[in-house]
């Protein structure tokens, strides 16, 4: 592999070498991590598949690698995961999707003191007379994506919803938390998905320590 990569495996692991400056905190970070992934109101197997998606929200390679290869250790098949990476792309579709509805009404003009009501989830219904191919285009693959297939639609939304808790579109939270409790999401089920998605967040730039330890020892 080429010198010039900036994502080369290191044995052992580069970012190992930053731990002795802050011990502390990464202590505290891998005891968060150890927890939030942990068996509880959800299955070891849900959340490693909502830390899946979540790391195609993030798009960070380690954690990727890392939760695809825990997931496996679940006895989760491949077409499980593409399912949930399949889910998380229709996460942030819907994501840019909504904020038309934003496009739309500064185009008009609007000068709505509340950039983000709840009324723009319906707004966006109207850019199907915009473009009635794209508008079912789009919900055809949100409608494809979530539906019951290897992964159950509840478990679905589970990950639906972690990833856009890290994507962090106000639209696709509201839409797909009410999902998911019609579904039978419990409160529990829903902190615990907090939980997960979180970790992965910051477990992304943790991860990342690698890349900020080898361009700070690069000559």
């Amino acid at each position: 592999m080429s010198s010039e990569s900036l994502y080369v495996r290191h044995t052992p692991s580069f970012g190992a070498k930053l731990f002795p400056f802050a011990p502390e905190g990464f202590k505290a970070f891998g005891a968060f991590n150890t927890e939030a992934l942990a068996a509880g109101a959800l299955s070891v197997k849900t959340k490693e598949l909502i830390a899946v998606a979540v790391s195609h929200i993030t798009g960070c390679p380690y954690c990727i690698e890392a939760h695809v290869g825990k997931s496996k250790a679940e006895q989760t098949s491949f077409e499980e995961i593409f399912e949930a990476a399949a889910v998380a792309a229709a996460v942030k579709a819907h994501s840019a999707f909504h904020n038309a509805a934003n496009a739309l009404k500064s185009y008009e003009g609007s000068q709505e003191p509340d950039l983000f009501p709840r009324s723009n989830l319906e707004l966006a219904g109207k850019l199907e007379s915009v473009n009635e191919e794209i508008f079912n285009s789009f919900q055809a693959y949100i409608h494809t994506s979530l539906k019951a297939g290897r992964i159950s639609e509840k478990d679905k939304l589970l990950i639906a919803v972690g990833s856009a808790i890290v994507e962090g579109s106000a639209y696709s939270i509201e839409a797909f938390t009410i999902r998911a409790k019609a579904a039978g999401m419990t409160v529990e089920e829903l902190a615990e998905t907090t939980l997960v998605a979180t970790v992965l967040k910051a477990g992304s730039a943790m991860a990342h320590r690698v890349n900020a330890y080898q361009a700070f020892e690069r000559e």
